[in-house]
């Protein structure tokens, strides 16, 4: 499959892929990732491998795009969920419990 990153075109195939990332370490995914022979890698990481770039010199989303189009899993970076913090009445309310806990 024909697709472009950082402006350069690239042809890609799906076993091409699998086969360029075996005996690589994945490296901790701290935004988008993708899942290349039952392994979770960064976006970026693959990336960088297949298409003998700089990471800086592409986006996650171009390469996630094309991995898509692949067939591979992607998932987008988890963001966390901020806590509200529990006002003093909840707070309270929280360490009492709730009636008819022994």
């Amino acid at each position: 499959m024909r697709c472009v990153i950082a402006r350069f075109p690239f042809d890609f195939f799906k076993n091409e892929v699998e086969d360029l990332m075996k005996g690589v370490k994945p490296e901790p995914v701290t935004g988008d990732a993708v899942v290349v022979n039952r392994r979770v890698y960064p976006v970026k990481q693959v990336g960088e491998i297949i298409t003998r770039q700089d990471r800086r010199d592409f986006s996650a989303g171009e390469v996630t795009r094309a991995l898509s189009r692949l067939g591979f899993t992607c998932r987008p970076a988890e963001v966390p969920v901020p806590v509200a913090p529990l006002t003093p009445l909840e707070n309270a309310s929280a360490m009492l419990g709730t009636p008819g806990e022994a």
